[in-house]
């Protein structure tokens, strides 16, 4: 994704670009937040020599730049955020997208893909990078694609814009229809050291369809960031979707492709968890966005209190237990909701097992087995409304 832009770039600096886990052929170590692929890509840094660097990242490669900025401030020169957003879409969108990919594999994503990268003009005109973007869709490995869904689906830092420290070039397509100029005006208005580049005549892969304008942005930009003092230590830029550049060498360097190791878990802090917070933030991530935000709106000083017992405890304590996991929890909570007849739990919960990686068939397998212990009036019903849900979450999007 960033060729045109390499070999001018590395005529002032070193320059390493990444392939995300299970992307362009690294290995299929599935990263699922943004934090964790931020982590890995330090490691990764820290094992090149690289310290302080300067950092360009389109997309979800944007989302590890500002991750960056504001986790590890230290070891960030300048920034450079292409096609990104503090907040991508909804959860529910992503972790949808990962449902249809879990069932129809990714040759549904990979056949639109142009369409929400490309104007329809530079498709048309350029058929090999259209199938390049096809086929590099297409052989991602299924479980990081769905991971990387689940980083993005959990990614929101809104209200953090303003604790971004460094000089920030925020770069955009004018046609962009994934992240546009809305979503580019977003971060000007939130990082304080902020400049705004709308590109015309360019859509989702801007460094693509516009190389040499990208070029030219990011190379001033870069060029300007390091006229200020700055620790001597090295330093970084664009890859695919991220490349970090070192600082500027004395002669052309080339620009190998590493791949993010996976780095140790962070330890987590001590002390009691908030029990509500925790349940909120679990029940949403099964039932969805759209779901819990209905179904808290709806209550009132009458049901106020059986919505956050439902959270505290149902979610916050049982659904976040160590033993067992969300797939097996499915399960269960299936086969009870057949055998008490509760048709109308039982839609949303089916849309809650495709979510936490159950495949229809293994949900048919868990209807069958009701059938048996339950009843077959009770499956039959059952059957009925998880068909439903099951075409309507599992078809892609035209």
């Amino acid at each position: 994704m960033w060729d045109r832009q390499v070999p001018e770039l590395a005529e002032q600096w070193r320059v390493f670009r990444f392939d995300l886990p299970g992307h362009g052929g690294a290995p299929a170590h599935p990263a699922g937040s943004v934090a964790e692929l931020t982590t890995r890509l330090l490691a990764t840094l820290d094992a090149l020599g690289v310290h302080r660097f300067g950092y360009a990242g389109c997309a979800l490669g944007g989302a590890i730049g500002i991750e960056l900025a504001l986790r590890h401030p230290e070891r960030l020169a300048s920034l450079a955020l292409v096609a990104a957003s503090p907040r991508f879409g909804t959860a529910d969108e992503f972790r949808q997208r990962g449902v249809v990919v879990r069932t129809n594999g990714l040759d549904p994503i990979a056949r639109t893909a142009p369409d929400r990268w490309f104007t329809g003009g530079f498709a048309a005109a350029q058929p090999a990078i259209t199938e390049w973007a096809v086929q590099m869709v297409r052989t991602t490995d299924p479980g990081c694609y769905i991971a990387a869904c689940e980083a993005l689906a959990a990614f929101d830092v809104r209200p953090e814009l303003g604790r971004v420290g460094v000089p920030t070039l925020v770069l955009v397509g004018s046609d962009d229809q994934v992240t546009g100029p809305a979503e580019a005006r977003t971060l000007v208005a939130g990082i304080p050291d902020a400049r705004l580049a709308v590109v015309p005549g360019a859509s989702h892969l801007v460094p693509v369809e516009q190389p040499v304008a990208v070029t030219d942005l990011l190379v001033h930009h870069f060029t300007t960031a390091w006229q200020q003092p700055f620790d001597t230590g090295q330093t970084a830029l664009p890859g695919t979707p991220a490349v970090p550049v070192a600082v500027p060498a004395a002669a052309p360097q080339p620009a190998p492709v590493a791949e993010i190791a996976p780095a140790p878990a962070p330890a987590q802090p001590a002390g009691p968890p908030d029990r509500y917070q925790t349940g909120l933030k679990i029940r949403r991530e099964v039932l969805g966005d759209a779901h819990v935000d209905r179904a808290l709106a709806q209550a009132d000083a009458f049901s106020g209190d059986f919505q956050d017992f439902v959270t505290r405890y149902a979610w916050g304590e049982i659904w976040d237990r160590p033993g067992l996991d969300r797939r097996t929890r499915s399960c269960i909570t299936l086969t009870a909701l057949v055998a008490g007849g509760h048709l109308e739990e039982l839609a949303f919960h089916t849309r809650a097992a495709l979510r936490n990686g159950l495949t229809p068939d293994e949900i048919k397998e868990v209807l069958l087995q009701a059938a048996v212990y339950c009843g077959v009036p009770a499956a039959n019903s059952a059957f009925r409304v998880a068909q439903q849900v099951i075409r309507e979450e599992t078809t892609p999007a035209e």
